[in-house]
């Protein structure tokens, strides 16, 4: 089952999309992935346990993709498990927090400390995104009373978090278009993005955020402005040897 297709227009000052195969320096596609996309409407609107994702249909490239080069300190350490945390939470366990500002030999500890690492970026970036909610099966949700809570956050400004453009400190802002046939028409480019990031978990998992990571790609062509997404379960995503979904 699915729900009716709601469309976000969305911008920002800074993104960026890394490409995957970049292990080192970030460097963004010129086009919001499905991924980042699918976040956007997730900080608007996601219950864990309804037993829907949303599945993004269309992107639309309102303004020319221009990059910008950034040197960014980064944390080299990763966030402990959510079993550590709790118990820091809890108290059953000293808190061990994560220097973001000093090197391993300044920090004197196990911390790998920070490192600079150089970004290409987009600026001034404008997206319109189609998606609808897929239900998983199981799942005993209506898709028409979802979609009337989606439309009254999304009509709100509401948000459970900050949507943001790929990293967190690039803030992303909304707007609902329930008549997006009127607005701007997309620039009209033709781009081959070759292997593109769909996503890096198995959406058809209920508890996907809490499995190993998984990345899917596709095909990317930009036609006149506009990218059309296939369908997670397509043979056009391309999944990992051994997934259930390959």
């Amino acid at each position: 089952m699915r729900g009716k297709t709601h469309c976000l227009e969305i911008w920002g000052e800074l993104a960026c999309f890394t490409r995957p195969e970049m292990k080192v320096e970030r460097y963004s596609y010129p086009l919001i992935t499905p991924s980042a996309a699918r976040g956007v409407f997730d900080a608007i609107y996601f219950k864990r346990g309804y037993g829907f994702y949303w599945q993004i249909e269309k992107i639309e490239m309102l303004s020319v993709p221009r990059y910008i080069a950034l040197r960014r300190n980064e944390v080299k350490d990763k966030v402990p498990s959510d079993r550590t945390i709790r118990q820091w939470m809890e108290g059953k366990k000293r808190l061990e927090p994560l220097w973001a500002d000093g090197t391993k030999a300044e920090l004197g500890s196990d911390q790998k400390g920070r490192t600079q690492r150089q970004t290409m970026a987009l600026k001034n970036v404008r997206y319109r995104i189609y998606a609808h909610m897929r239900l998983r099966d199981g799942s005993s949700q209506k898709p028409q009373a979802l979609d009337a809570q989606f439309q009254r956050r999304a009509r709100q400004g509401k948000c459970f978090y900050q949507p943001f453009l790929g990293c967190r400190e690039f803030p992303a802002w909304f707007e609902l278009l329930e008549h997006p046939e009127n607005k701007m028409e997309p620039e009209p480019l033709d781009l081959d993005l070759g292997w593109m990031l769909y996503d890096v978990f198995d959406l058809q998992n209920e508890n996907h955020s809490d499995s190993k990571p998984a990345i899917t790609v596709f095909h990317a062509f930009v036609k006149q402005g506009v990218l059309n997404i296939p369908p997670f379960e397509s043979d056009a995503v391309r999944k990992p040897e051994g997934s259930c979904h390959a």
